[in-house]
């Protein structure tokens, strides 16, 4: 998916110039290095930054890290594998940070976490299961139930095996993904679309390809900031 044109920024207590004037990389390991720690409470060794970013030199991370370090984003310990703390950032361990794209992927077989044009941070009591992530929804996505264009749609993985009637899935019937309500019938399922105008569909468990189920809604009520999301 190609990055949005809008910019989310990691929380640093420092002029916004500063983080812009970083170079990409080092922007996008800082950011990485924050969604790390909010999700495990630990920094990512060098081995682990040097995977991420496909950097086979620890050195070469290393080098990196003494940058961030120079112009006053990290504190290093350079005798400790994890030895960094990061500076200036909103580190609260009760948000975690879940992947945001601008829209739902064309297939599942498409869909990548990395890919994720933002990071947004929301509490940790409504941030879902490990591997959760937030797509904006499009007109229609779900407009039976009221969600609007614009809207944040937290969706969380799942397995067949564990939804239950009433459940909101976001699947693939062959025709791209789209959202469904789950009901169980019989040996199947019965999948009741919630874009205006579409037929239900009667369906073998096999041939649904599930993106994960939705768990979530975070809705803009006015002009201000989303209620319990924090860009960075």
């Amino acid at each position: 998916m190609a990055r949005s044109d809008t910019t989310f920024q990691p929380q640093i207590d420092a002029p916004e110039a500063r983080v812009e004037s970083l170079p990409e990389l080092e922007r996008e390991i800082l950011d990485f290095m924050v969604q790390y720690l909010r999700s495990n409470t630990y920094q990512p060794s060098i081995r682990e930054i040097g995977r991420r970013f496909g950097i086979k030199s620890t050195k070469t991370v290393s080098e990196h890290l003494q940058v961030l370090a120079d112009k006053g984003f990290l504190e290093r310990d350079p005798s400790r594998s994890r030895g960094v703390r990061i500076l200036g950032i909103d580190l609260n361990t009760q948000t975690v940070s879940v992947p945001c794209f601008d829209r739902v992927p064309e297939t599942v077989s498409e869909f990548r976490i990395e890919d994720a044009e933002a990071h947004l941070s929301v509490d940790r009591r409504m941030g879902g299961l490990e591997g959760s992530f937030i797509v904006v929804a499009a007109v229609n996505d779900l407009a039976l139930l009221g969600v609007e264009e614009g809207d944040h749609i937290l969706i969380s993985p799942t397995s067949m095996e564990e939804l239950e009637t009433g459940a909101i899935i976001a699947a693939d019937l062959g025709e791209g993904i789209s959202y469904y309500r789950f009901t169980e019938a019989g040996a199947g399922a019965r999948l009741e679309s919630l874009q205006p105008g579409k037929d239900e569909s009667l369906i073998e468990p096999t041939t649904l390809d599930l993106l994960g189920r939705v768990i979530g809604l975070y809705r803009r009520m006015d002009n201000g900031s989303k209620v319990n999301l924090t860009q960075h």
